[in-house]
């Protein structure tokens, strides 16, 4: 497996997380506390959300794919994108697991 594909994974998890949080903070602030400005904020930051969540779905089905994760585990990390903070830690999670992998494999490049 290539580094360029947890490296991918990655950086859309972490996105994907900070918007999610941010929107969270934006629903709460226009239910809450009926914040002016509120409503546009939620819709810019919930359609950004929705369109690279899909990003990261594609990104996290081909890492899991290519790690040959079971179904399970798959689902949990393409889940981890709906709960706030829970990408950040399945994120950092995935990438402990697989860094050893990913730097066996280039080793093994590197010999070739």
């Amino acid at each position: 497996m290539k580094k360029s594909v947890l490296t991918r994974y990655r950086v859309m998890a972490y996105v994907t997380g900070v918007l999610l949080v941010l929107l969270t903070l934006g629903v709460i602030a226009k239910y809450l506390f009926k914040m002016d400005g509120a409503d546009s904020f939620t819709s810019v930051v919930g359609i950004a959300h929705g369109w690279l969540y899909v990003i990261y779905l594609v990104f996290a089905f081909d890492l899991g794919s290519k790690a040959k994760w079971p179904v399970k585990k798959q689902l949990w990390v393409l889940l981890a994108g709906t709960i706030p903070t829970a990408a950040f830690f399945v994120e950092r999670k995935v990438t402990r697991e697989l860094e050893a992998r990913v730097s066996e494999d280039s080793a093994v490049v590197a010999k070739a």
